[in-house]
């Protein structure tokens, strides 16, 4: 079974983009989303507004599953979408990139972490028409601290080392091909694991004002991938689907 997978930053509705503010670009989103198809996403940036109408208007299709990185599970969060057809949820969890995991709205303290909190999910799915479970892990690093990034990738590879099953990591890792924290990525010593969009040189262009390599947004796999691309995003009136580009790919496990 190929599994079409999908990462987006979907940018905040913070009401500071003029014309690309996320209430001009929302029903461009479902559109795109319906058209590829994808199997799986890993949404970052997802605020609990953005949450609710991704649920109004793709609960048809998909579970969406998230909570807020704040204390009060509230606030901007990575989510994922899985598509109900295809897909039996056996766990999910919520943790957070620090020393307390399991504290909602804890961070990397003495780092050189931002004051926001970063947080990485995961859940074990069991696809229709295979025997092992698929372990889909999704993730949004520091924008400011280089040690975060790297303390928040260590600690998700070492909980990704004890899954049995294919693993998958879709992320905004504010980090570009080559660096530390990308290395920590592909450090699994159990099993191979790679970056499936190696191919692709650009996935942040800030609505447009950005040309040439700036990559930051990955899906990571020690699953066979191919086929990987940006989705193109043509403005309409000058709109966007957001400031990242989506990057989607295929992955077969055997």
């Amino acid at each position: 079974m190929k599994i079409k997978v999908m990462s987006f930053n979907l940018r905040v509705d913070g009401g500071e983009d003029g014309i690309n503010n996320f209430s001009n670009r929302g029903e461009k989103i479902i559109r795109m989303i319906r058209s590829e198809t994808p199997d799986l996403i890993g949404f970052q940036e997802a605020t609990d507004r953005i949450k609710l109408f991704l649920r109004e208007q793709l609960s048809d299709m998909y579970v969406i599953l998230g909570a807020g990185r704040n204390r009060h599970y509230r606030g901007e969060s990575v989510c994922l979408a899985y598509r109900r057809d295809l897909f039996e949820l056996i766990s999910f969890e919520t943790f957070w990139l620090s020393s307390e995991p399991a504290v909602p709205g804890s961070r990397y303290v003495g780092s050189d972490q931002s004051p926001f909190p970063r947080i990485a999910i995961h859940a074990e799915l069991s696809p229709q028409g295979m025997d092992q479970t698929v372990h889909f892990f999704n993730t949004h690093l520091d924008h400011m601290g280089e040690q975060a990034r790297m303390l928040g990738m260590t600690q998700i590879v070492q909980r990704e080392a004890f899954c049995r099953g294919g693993v998958i990591l879709t992320g905004d890792m504010n980090a570009a091909p080559g660096s530390p924290e990308m290395s920590i990525a592909t450090a699994l010593a159990s099993r191979t694991f790679r970056d499936a969009t190696s191919g692709i040189s650009q996935t942040f262009h800030n609505f447009g004002k950005l040309s040439g390599a700036y990559k930051i947004d990955y899906i990571f796999t020690d699953g066979k991938a191919s086929g990987a691309y940006a989705v193109s995003d043509n403005p309409e009136d000058g709109i966007y689907l957001s400031d990242h580009y989506p990057v989607c790919t295929e992955i077969e496990f055997e």
